[in-house]
């Protein structure tokens, strides 16, 4: 079996950035990026994406829709960073742990849709219970979230990093979004399952990448018997054997003080949380995990090594739990 090419067209950005040093070393895999004079001109782009197996688009939406628009190649496979197409039916959505079957989806998808990063986090933790009837599909969800100022592209790396970089014009903190028309939240809607379009309130820090996310629940709204420990037991049933998220124990979330944003900086994972208050009627959700790994490029090369895998597995009848392993032998090639 030959060698896949895999082309990474917007390898400059800071999510292609780290998908290009997250696949530096592997041998299963030849990648392919275009010289810096190369990297605009549209003749040069269509040649390459057509030559590769699978190509991974770090690009702005338009720029990606232009991209999948010259593909004349019918064996070209495409996992898109960008948000293009997050809410088009025929693209795969590229979250293996939302639900049974979603890894051997993507496996064998043409085209997948990396998922946002905020939205990793909220449908993460509210499709599973939505799934399990613990929370109605017309609940009023609200989501809180707060990413490290990389979230914001290369213009906030700049804003804080950069050469002009002034600790007193950077910001410490910004909500923003302030018109509740985010363009993540119809993502959110539809794939977490909602019947209503949820408040969604992000903010950036003054920290370079990490995202804490928490969903506030008021348990006299859910439907009767259902309390902090059945939502912890729904999300921890759902993910036991997801190798790249964890859900705290109960009595472990009990001791937590607090959050920390950075805490999975560097990693693939996605933590979620259920904190209760028995008293007052109260849960609170949450989600931590590094808005550059889980959130952009740990999830594109996930789903990469999937697609991968599918090329070892075709016609074997090969589960979502192999795939899995497959994927992860992969990953772990030096």
């Amino acid at each position: 079996m030959s060698t896949p090419l895999v082309f990474i067209d917007g390898d400059q950005g800071t999510t292609g950035l780290q998908i290009h040093e997250r696949l530096r070393g592997r041998t299963d895999l030849r990648l392919v990026t275009l010289p810096a004079a190369e990297r605009k001109d549209p003749r040069r782009r269509a040649e390459a994406i057509n030559d590769c197996e699978i190509a991974i688009l770090c690009l702005p939406d338009a720029a990606a829709r232009e991209a999948v628009g010259s593909i004349v190649n019918s064996g070209v496979r495409v996992i898109d960073a960008s948000s293009a197409h997050r809410t088009q039916a025929e693209w795969t959505y590229g979250f293996p742990e939302m639900s049974e079957g979603q890894a051997q989806r993507i496996a064998n998808a043409q085209r997948v849709t990396n998922p946002g990063c905020y939205p990793t986090g909220a449908i993460g933790l509210l499709r599973p219970l939505l799934q399990a009837g613990l929370l109605p599909r017309d609940y009023p969800v609200s989501i809180h979230a707060v990413s490290g100022y990389s979230g914001r592209g290369r213009a906030g790396v700049e804003a804080h990093e950069g050469t002009n970089a002034n600790a007193s014009q950077a910001m410490p903190f910004q909500v923003y979004g302030l018109g509740l028309a985010h363009k993540h939240t119809p993502e959110i809607q539809l794939h977490a399952g909602l019947a209503r379009r949820p408040l969604f309130v992000p903010a950036y820090g003054a920290f370079r990448q990490g995202i804490v996310l928490t969903v506030p629940l008021e348990l006299r709204l859910l439907p009767p018997g259902i309390d902090g420990a059945r939502l912890h037991a729904c999300l921890a049933s759902h993910y036991a054997d997801a190798r790249y998220v964890r859900v705290t124990p109960l009595a472990e979330a009990q001791a937590l003080a607090h959050l920390d944003p950075q805490a999975l900086n560097g990693t693939n994972d996605l933590q979620l949380s259920v904190f209760a208050n028995a008293e007052h009627g109260q849960v609170l959700l949450s989600a931590v995990f590094d808005n550059l790994g889980k959130g952009a490029s740990g999830a594109a090369v996930q789903n990469l090594d999937l697609m991968l895998a599918s090329r070892h597995a075709r016609g074997d009848g090969v589960t979502a739990h192999r795939l899995f392993a497959l994927a992860h032998q992969l990953q772990s090639r030096d």
